[in-house]
């Protein structure tokens, strides 16, 4: 199955209408655009599954030690500042960002772009964009991104006011200052968590 974008041009969703749909097509993993374009999102296989579990249980052992922050999955929608909806394979927002929301915003989909975020490439995605997806991330408050392309053996590291930064696998990642002490080492066939701070 291939990812599907449906352009509503002339079709204006509000916040909570596009929050309905989500909810009423529960089977479905729905993006949106800052151009309106609804996309629909194809599921993954089963080694791209493993991979993305390794990462957010990887970046949740982290964070359950340094209790810094909340982590999130590929499931949660966030709302950007440019009034895109995305949904990264694994996010992590600050504690105080977090406990800056109200309940009622962290119950939907929180209008907050995530600190820090993955997205793993699956072989049926093209590389475009999930480029500019990231780059979307970095216009909207991104501190630190990392695009894990396991089929080019690459991984692009995303920072602000920065050039993309392209390292070969297998590599040692940092989450630098703003994941302290967090280190995933990615190869080609899964990734692997160390915690430099041990």
């Amino acid at each position: 199955m291939t990812t599907i974008i449906l352009n509503l041009d002339t079709v204006e969703l509000t916040d909570e209408q596009f929050y309905r749909l989500c909810q009423m097509n529960r089977d479905w993993q729905f993006e949106r655009t800052p151009k309106g374009e609804i996309i629909i999102m194809s599921p993954v296989g089963g080694v791209s599954g493993n991979r993305e579990a390794y990462l957010i249980t990887d970046l949740g052992l982290w964070n359950r030690k340094t209790q810094l922050g909340r982590v999130f999955s590929s499931s949660t929608i966030f709302r950007l500042p440019n009034n895109g909806y995305r949904a990264p394979d694994a996010a992590w927002v600050s504690l105080e960002r977090w406990s800056a929301l109200t309940a009622e915003e962290q119950e939907k989909f929180p209008p907050i772009c995530p600190d820090f975020v993955i997205e793993l490439r699956s072989p049926p995605d093209p590389l475009r964009p999930l480029q500019e997806k990231m780059q979307e991330y970095l216009n909207s408050g991104l501190r630190l991104g990392w695009l894990i392309n396991p089929l080019d053996e690459k991984v692009e590291i995303y920072r602000p006011s920065r050039e993309v930064e392209i390292v070969q696998f297998p590599v040692s990642l940092s989450g630098e200052d703003v994941l302290p002490g967090f280190v995933l080492i990615a190869f080609l066939t899964k990734v692997r968590y160390n915690n430099s701070s041990e």
